[in-house]
């Protein structure tokens, strides 16, 4: 076993400092400049896939067809729609005006941050500390990335790695344990960005705040998942097992335990028991799909949240190995240690409920989770759980999911985390969207209204102005008012007209009557 690199106060300090004075030389701003980085971004997940995947079996015991499905497809993925739409993106927003703006320029302007520190998941050390890092890039930020230390091997490949392909100034890798953590906290940045355990997010915000610095935690959670009894059972027990046990439990969105009715408890367990079987074999710990604890200390916590119950499928474990079978326990108490912890590992609690309202109860009691997970055909009682609980995200019939989709925004609630990412969401996570108003010199006598001194007529005036109904300039309904609005001036005009040379006519008439007569 080897060790990361760690680096001196002082060597910290300096990096941040020359990202800093890196992004204000101005090299981010081009959109030139973010495409070539998020296109040298993508040319590394691509020429490195077999050394990332012999980093993680080394770190997790990962399978080398569960990286590219775990991690760096959903990387690519990010990668290439920044790359496609960073222009639209970047792009000023036009917005409402009214009365008293309506000749006047006004939009929303995304523009840079600054430098952003990243703070890496090691349960996914790619995924979780490279998608954020697109988003800054995309965004126009320089990035201190900081890989967590427990997943040693990802960390000293991505120092090794990244500056090959990246500037080196504006996105340094700064490896280490705890104390490296700590020292770059103190530094002032324009915003955090963690990934990582609640008790931690905790100590990340406040040392941001001694900045006032915006932070985004990704958190975790106990994240429920309940299973109705007129489902699928059997699709049902195949999805919460795959959700559950991949990275061996080790997911932050991985479904923390199981709520149903005593009634399918029993076929819950077979149903679980006939999928094990049938992913991991007779003996998971010969399985290579099946992974391994991270460390010792979290092996050892895992165990410990263990103790007191008979499994009724797994329980096996190989501290030397730090493997634990899938794992599973009936009829868990809702005070049990076991349920008030995040569990980040291959055990599964059931946890009996009399119905639906019960189960929402439940939830409903507790911390926010970051995931919820409902199996139910009645599309009325899903609306119905959906529209009573809160979490960060929702899936239905299915787990984990949602996460995987670029257009849904990924984060936490209350406990579980604040702020979102993935696709435009982490572009605009760390953008300022800066409110922009240009007026012109001309036309002064409209904003007399406003100026002193004040009586009633100007106040009316005003209050008008200002309280007139917002105009769409963005929208296909405004180009169809203004073209309603034109031909309806247009036959006004035509209307006028007629009259007018009706009215001569008679005029004519009466002339020409003169005339003769």
């Amino acid at each position: 076993m080897f060790h990361c690199h760690k680096f001196e106060p002082a060597v910290s300090r300096q990096v941040v400092e020359r990202a800093k004075e890196a992004f204000l030389g101005g090299r981010t701003r081009p959109l030139e400049f973010r495409l070539q980085q998020l296109k040298a971004l993508q040319r590394m997940i691509t020429d490195r896939q077999t050394e990332i995947s012999t980093a993680l079996k080394q770190d997790l015991n990962r399978s080398q067809y569960d990286t590219p499905l775990l991690e760096l497809i959903s990387l690519e993925n990010e990668i290439a729609l920044a790359i496609e739409k960073l222009a639209e993106w970047a792009a000023p927003r036009p917005v409402e005006k009214n009365l008293l703006t309506l000749t006047d320029e006004v939009y929303i302007q995304p523009e840079p941050l600054g430098v952003v520190l990243i703070i890496g998941a090691w349960n996914y050390p790619w995924a979780l500390t490279l998608s954020p890092l697109v988003g800054a890039i995309a965004a126009g930020n320089a990035a201190v990335v900081k890989p967590s230390e427990l997943s040693e091997y990802s960390a000293l490949l991505l120092r090794a790695l990244l500056p090959r392909y990246l500037d080196k100034d504006l996105y340094p890798v700064i490896t280490g344990g705890v104390s490296e953590t700590q020292e770059l906290l103190k530094q002032r940045f324009d915003h955090v960005f963690y990934t990582g355990s609640s008790a931690v997010g905790k100590l990340v915000m406040q040392a941001a705040a001694q900045h006032l610095t915006p932070v985004t935690l990704e958190l975790g959670g106990k994240s429920p998942c309940y299973i109705d009894k007129n489902c699928d059972l059997r699709v049902a027990c195949r999805r919460v097992t795959w959700g559950k046990f991949v990275n061996c439990g080790q997911t932050c969105i991985a479904p923390d335990y199981i709520l149903c009715e005593p009634c399918i408890q029993g076929r819950v367990v077979e149903g679980i028991r006939q999928t094990l079987l049938e992913f991991y074999g007779a003996d998971p710990k010969c399985s290579p799909d099946y992974g391994r604890i991270i460390n010792q200390r979290h092996f050892s916590r895992i165990m410990g949240l263990m103790e007191g119950y008979t499994a009724v499928l797994g329980g096996q474990s190989d501290a030397s190995q730090r493997y634990i079978a899938p794992t599973v326990l009936k009829d868990v108490p809702p005070q049990s240690r076991l349920m008030q912890e995040e569990i980040f590992g291959p055990l599964l609690p059931i946890v009996t409920v009399s119905d639906m309202d019960d189960a929402i109860r439940f939830i409903n009691e507790r911390e926010k989770p970051l995931a919820l997970y409902i199996f139910c055909s009645d599309k009325k009682a899903v609306k119905r759980m959906i529209d009573e609980t809160t979490s960060g995200g929702v899936t239905v019939n299915d787990v984990m999911m949602h996460c995987a989709l670029s257009s849904l925004p990924f984060g936490g609630v209350g406990q579980s985390g604040m702020g979102r990412y993935h696709g435009r969401h982490t572009f605009d996570q760390l953008s300022h969207q800066r409110a922009c108003l240009l007026r012109s010199l001309g036309m002064e006598s409209v904003n007399l209204a406003r100026y002193p001194p004040q009586d009633r007529h100007r106040a009316r005036r005003a209050r008008l102005a200002l309280r007139s109904p917002m105009i769409d300039f963005s929208k296909r309904t405004f180009v169809w008012a203004v073209t309603a609005t034109v031909i309806a001036f247009g036959l006004a005009i035509a209307l006028l007209v007629i009259l007018l040379i009706a009215s001569g006519l008679n005029c004519t008439c009466f002339y020409w009557r003169g005339f003769y007569y």
